[in-house]
């Protein structure tokens, strides 16, 4: 299925996804994305659907030809402190605030749209497999976080954060039974949280 691409005028649309919402460390990311209607970016799609090699070749396309483009995130205390959807939130309230462009209205990825936008907005499940600006920013988002996951892995290498993403495999699981959780681990996501009380 084509994506659907902004109309010839629509200048001021931002598409905006997130990455992160179900791993056990690390930020949630957030990122908005408005898109030229003269300047189609050909293979955009859900983040999750595409190769690394294929991110990051659309990522340079993005931030070269997007007429305005923002990634932002919420760190895991901000996600213990508020919880997971509310963090979400606010890295979506940061990533649009962070537009060189005010948008007009917003496209979600999702089924809720975030409070505080300045802006309209419209909330679109599974978004990022129709909405061209919203793959835009799942791409964004998604390469975003791995690359931030694996600077962490350089500092806590014996999590193997580089590989896992921080989401909750096998691997990590033993790693946080061996090693119990480190300062970037959600303490209030269950499996972090019984961790702690060992």
């Amino acid at each position: 299925m084509a994506l659907q691409w902004p109309e010839h005028g629509d200048l001021a649309s931002a598409g905006i996804d997130e990455a992160g919402r179900g791993p056990l460390a690390g930020p949630v990311v957030a990122a908005a994305v408005i898109l030229d209607p003269a300047c189609i970016i050909d293979g955009l799609d859900d983040s999750k659907k595409l190769s690394e090699a294929t991110r990051e070749r659309l990522v340079g396309e993005i931030r070269l030809h997007a007429l305005a483009w923002s990634v932002a995130e919420a760190s895991a205390e901000e996600i213990d402190r508020l919880n997971i959807l509310q963090a979400t939130f606010l890295a979506m309230r940061r990533a649009a605030d962070g537009l060189a462009i005010a948008p007009v209205r917003a496209l979600v990825d999702g089924n809720r749209v975030p409070p505080g936008l300045r802006c309209t907005a419209e909330a679109i499940v599974k978004g990022d497999g129709k909405i061209a600006s919203i793959a835009a920013a799942s791409i964004l988002a998604k390469s975003h976080r791995d690359a931030v996951m694996r600077r962490i892995a350089e500092t806590y290498p014996q999590y193997g954060f580089e590989r896992h993403m921080g989401y909750p495999t096998a691997a990590h699981f033993a790693a946080l039974a061996e090693h119990g959780p480190c300062p970037v681990h959600r303490r209030s996501f269950g499996p972090v949280a019984q961790r702690l009380l060992f």
